[in-house]
């Protein structure tokens, strides 16, 4: 896996998402500066990996050819959304411990929609 110029951009767009939240929200801790850079590292590559397995996931959901298969793939994106939330926490947990929290459940959920509109919005401005 290449780094690419994106890639840090990802970063420094989840770094600046981070330490607002930091700063807004008192559930969300990170005690330093390196631990925010670090996290927002963390949070880059687990986010890419989630996205992913969500592409397949829809992919395979519009390529069931029964209902069956069908309803399974989506049970199967209706687990991995919630999941991925809980896994995001508990590597930071893993990682970090108590220097950095990002919140309870609901919390991180409005982080991770909050860096993914961020991503979204960057990449579009950069796009034109």
């Amino acid at each position: 896996m290449r780094i690419r110029a994106i890639d840090l951009v990802d970063v420094l767009v989840y770094l600046v998402v981070l330490g607002a939240f930091v700063q807004l929200f008192p559930d969300v801790i990170s005690e330093t500066f390196l631990l925010s850079v670090l996290t927002a590292i963390l949070l880059k590559v687990v986010l890419e990996l989630v996205m992913r397995v969500k592409k397949r996931i829809v992919a395979r959901i519009r390529g069931s050819q029964t209902a069956a298969l069908r309803a399974v793939n989506v049970a199967s994106l209706l687990l991995v959304l919630p999941g991925s939330k809980l896994v995001v926490l508990e590597l930071v947990a893993l990682a970090f411990g108590d220097a950095v929290r990002l919140g309870g459940f609901v919390q991180v959920t409005v982080l991770i929609v909050a860096l993914m509109l961020a991503r979204a919005g960057m990449r579009r401005l950069l796009a034109d």
